[in-house]
């Protein structure tokens, strides 16, 4: 079966790696309960079920249906033929938790952490392989060049970790990048803010002209207020921390209500 440049397609096929991203996932967790997005031939797969989760996978590429119903008989039915981004996750395992991992078709990757983060009072933790670049940018930190608005939004409400590297040579066919698996676990405690929607767009706005200062991105958010000439907003938003960020939208939240 050779892969399909329009679903992302790169087969992985060193076993050792496969074995490694499956041991990623945290035995320690109150779920075994696992969804696997995008099992292709099943290289992840067979580990997956050889550690006894409790495994549905997700697969949007019809011609790999018949593989997995074969390849492994125990799946069943547990074999979601939809795309992931479509999918209602409440029903997966009847709105009870989950943990989520893959090799992910680099094409949709940034937008299946997104769609984890707006599920992650279900999902409390995740395991993949992404594009290198993708990886380092979620778990990206302050000052570096790749934080921005993935690193901030997956970091308010996960810890990230960057796992290892996987060189190209390692799939077939190769991609034309290296890649990387990073470990996402849900924090203790979730933040409580007022309008995560408002912190979503302070963020995305603050990042859009990252070589501009906080005080005139802000503009908008925060008019007629003398809080812009404080010191903080001659940050630009590189330089902000995630807790920062999340100070910054009650900030303008408060401004908000005092307005209406």
């Amino acid at each position: 079966m050779k892969a399909k440049k329009s679903f992302g397609q790169h087969f992985l096929t060193n076993e050792d790696i496969a074995r490694d991203i499956a041991e990623g996932l945290a035995t320690d967790l109150s779920t075994n309960r696992v969804l696997e997005v995008g099992p292709g031939k099943g290289m992840l797969t067979k580990y997956l079920i050889e550690f006894a989760h409790d495994l549905k996978v997700v697969e949007l590429d019809r011609d790999m249906i018949p593989i997995l119903h074969s390849t492994f008989a125990t799946l069943e039915d547990r074999i979601l033929e939809v795309d992931f981004l479509k999918l209602d996750l409440t029903t997966v395992f009847n709105n009870q938790s989950f943990m989520l991992i893959g090799n992910y078709p680099y094409n949709i990757s940034s937008q299946i952490v997104f769609k984890m983060i707006d599920h992650r009072d279900l999902i409390p933790q995740m395991v993949g392989m992404f594009q290198k670049e993708v990886a380092k940018r979620i778990v990206a930190t302050p000052t570096s060049k790749a934080y921005g608005v993935i690193s901030v939004l997956a970091q308010a409400y996960y810890d990230g970790e960057y796992l290892f590297d996987v060189g190209n040579e390692n799939f077939d066919p190769p991609p034309k990048v290296q890649s990387g698996v990073i470990r996402l676990t849900r924090k203790s405690v979730d933040h409580a803010m007022p309008n995560p929607k408002l912190f979503k767009s302070i963020v995305k706005t603050a990042f859009s002209q990252r070589r501009k200062m906080l005080r005139n991105t802000m503009k908008a958010f925060l008019k007629g207020s003398d809080i812009l000439e404080d010191e903080f907003f001659k940050q630009r938003p590189e330089r902000v921390s995630v807790e920062q960020f999340l100070w910054l939208t009650e900030v303008v939240y408060k401004h908000q209500q005092r307005e209406l």
